[in-house]
């Protein structure tokens, strides 16, 4: 009789636990995985960030498996040009990608010869590093490294190869209610820019704005169970950085 209470008991708390929980990770903050290389410098693979859920209100992919409780968005705030957003991919409503906001609705984007430009001006960059190295996948690629200021003032790191960067693009003009976004990694990100896999995101498939790096670890040196090698498998320096 004691142990069917006591398992009565611990089962009524884990269902607590875990209602509470579900809550938590669809009204207010959810962590994420980075699991590529298309925002490096400023997100790197190994990366696990808390994205806030509040920032631009709720739609149905606020919440586990995207139920169709409701349609449209409710309590909608405008997010800003520059946020670095996770959304559901239109393709297919379920995967999760997370990039950077550079159109907004109305916008005409373009690239001409490897400039950005942005309702015909041009996106400021100046270089600020000739010698990096970032990932493209696992393979290491040799890029310039810019500081690009947008339109409303809010800057950014991002990098180019030196070789054979993507130099110019078809002019995209953003639907009414969409956004159009970039990875930082411009070269080595599947984006807005393939209109067959992303294309412009729709405001309902907005997920929440990425705020803070809470841990991070580099899985090709060895996994974070291995703690006599913490000292390298672990980027302490990123720990709680804001992501900008």
């Amino acid at each position: 009789m004691l142990n069917k209470k006591f398992f009565i008991e611990n089962l009524k708390t884990l269902l607590y636990a875990l209602i509470i929980a579900i809550f938590i990770r669809s009204l207010f903050i959810q962590p994420f995985y980075i699991p590529s290389s298309s925002m490096e410098p400023n997100l790197l693979v190994g990366d696990r960030l808390f994205v806030t859920k509040y920032s631009y209100g709720y739609s149905r992919h606020s919440f586990p498996f995207s139920p169709p409780i409701f349609s449209g968005r409710i309590f909608f705030t405008n997010p800003k040009r520059g946020d670095v957003v996770v959304f559901k991919t239109p393709a297919d409503n379920r995967t999760d990608y997370i990039k950077r906001l550079i159109g907004l609705p109305g916008d005409k984007i373009q690239f001409i010869d490897t400039n950005l430009y942005i309702n015909n001006s041009e996106v400021l960059k100046s270089r600020i590093s000739n010698n990096d190295k970032i990932f493209c996948g696992k393979n290491s690629i040799d890029v310039f490294t810019f500081e690009e200021i947008l339109p409303n003032g809010k800057k950014h790191n991002s990098v180019y190869l030196k070789d054979f960067t993507f130099s110019n693009s078809d002019l995209f003009v953003v639907p009414k209610d969409h956004y159009f976004f970039l990875g930082d990694n411009r070269d080595c990100s599947k984006d807005s820019r393939f209109l067959t896999s992303v294309g412009y995101v729709h405001k309902d498939n907005l997920v929440g704005k990425a705020q803070f790096i809470f841990f991070s670890s580099d899985k090709s040196i060895g996994s974070i169970f291995s703690f006599w090698k913490w000292n390298k498998t672990l980027r302490f320096d990123r720990f709680f950085k804001k992501i900008k």
